[in-house]
C-alpha cells in the first residue's frame, strides 16, 4: 500500500503567493500520511493573458520556485510533482512538470508534448513544444509512477507510451479550462485512460475561476476513489499492488494488444 496526495488550488500571477499556497498542500498532505502529492499544472503562474506572457514569468529549474519546492518536499518528508513554466536559452519557454523525491531531489522532469491549440486558445503562439520520446516515469514505494500534463490526457498514447515504460500510476498536472461540457470531458478521459491502461490515475487541477477543479484519483478499474469538487483543497488515495495486480490479470489488455505506440517525428497539420 502507498498513499498519495493531489492538491488543488487557483494559481494567480503572483509567483510568492502562489508558492504560499503549495507550501499548504505539501505540508497538509504530509500531515495526511501521504508519500507523494501531485500538484497542478501552471502552479508557478496562472493568467487568462495568452501564452506570449508566460516568456516574462519563466524560470530556470534551479530557480527560486523549484528550489522553494524541493525544499518543502524535504522539510516534509514528501515526494513532489509540479507544474511550472521553464526559460529555454534556444527560444519559447516549456511547460514542464518537476518530479523530486522525499529529499528534494530531482526525478526528472516532463515538457508538454500536446500543447493545447483548442477552444479558441493558442498555446503554441508562447510555448514551446516538447519532444516526445521517453516519458517521465519514476520509481516510488514500489509502484511506478508516470506524468504528463492537461491537453496530453485527450491523446492515449501518451499515457500508454508512460506504462510501457513501467508506469503503473497516471500522473495528470492539469489547468482544465472551464467551458462547455468540460467537466464531463475531464472525468470522462481520466476514467478511460484508467481502464485502458488497468492503471491508477491521479490527477491535479487548478480551480476556478479559470479552471474546473475535481482533482480525482481513479483505480486501475475505473472506479473514482476520491474527488476534490470545485473548492481548493486536498484529496488522498490509498495504492494497493494487489489491486493493481488482480486487476491486470482479470483484463490483461497490455498482454492482448496488437498495436505499438511510435512518437510522430513531427507535429501533423490540422486540415
Amino acid at each position: 500500500m502507498m498513499r498519495v496526495a493531489a492538491g488543488q488550488f487557483s494559481a494567480g500571477t503572483n509567483a510568492g503567493e502562489n508558492t504560499t499556497a503549495v507550501g499548504r498542500l505539501v505540508e497538509a498532505a504530509a500531515g495526511a500520511g501521504a508519500d507523494l502529492v501531485l500538484l497542478p499544472e501552471s502552479s508557478l503562474y496562472g493568467s487568462n493573458e495568452g501564452s506570449r506572457a508566460i516568456a516574462a514569468v519563466a524560470q530556470d529549474l534551479d530557480g527560486p520556485f523549484v528550489a522553494a519546492v524541493a525544499a518543502l518536499a524535504r522539510r516534509h518528508g514528501i515526494a513532489v510533482v509540479v507544474g511550472t513554466y521553464e526559460r529555454n536559452p534556444d527560444g519559447l519557454p516549456h511547460n514542464t512538470l518537476v518530479a523530486l523525491d522525499s529529499r528534494g531531489v530531482m526525478l526528472g522532469c516532463y515538457r508538454k508534448v500536446h500543447l493545447y491549440d483548442a477552444f479558441g486558445y493558442r498555446e503554441s503562439e508562447g510555448i514551446a513544444l516538447g519532444r516526445p520520446g521517453e516519458p517521465l516515469v519514476f520509481s516510488l514505494g514500489g509502484f511506478g509512477f508516470g506524468a504528463f500534463t492537461c491537453y496530453d490526457l485527450r491523446f492515449p498514447e501518451s499515457a500508454r507510451a508512460a506504462v510501457d515504460a513501467g508506469a503503473d500510476v497516471l500522473l495528470v498536472p492539469a489547468m482544465w479550462i472551464r467551458g462547455p461540457g468540460k467537466e464531463d470531458h475531464w472525468s470522462t478521459l481520466l476514467k478511460a485512460r484508467a481502464i485502458e491502461n488497468t492503471a491508477y490515475v491521479l490527477a491535479a487541477n487548478q480551480t476556478g475561476p479559470l479552471a474546473t477543479g475535481y482533482s480525482m484519483a481513479v483505480d486501475p478499474a475505473g472506479v473514482v476513489v476520491a474527488n476534490a469538487g470545485e473548492e481548493a483543497g486536498l484529496i488522498v488515495a490509498d495504492l494497493s499492488l494487489d489491486r493493481l495486480k488482480r486487476v491486470r490479470r482479470q483484463v490483461p489488455v497490455l498482454d492482448n494488444r496488437r498495436f505499438a505506440v511510435v512518437p510522430c517525428p513531427v507535429p501533423r497539420p490540422h486540415p
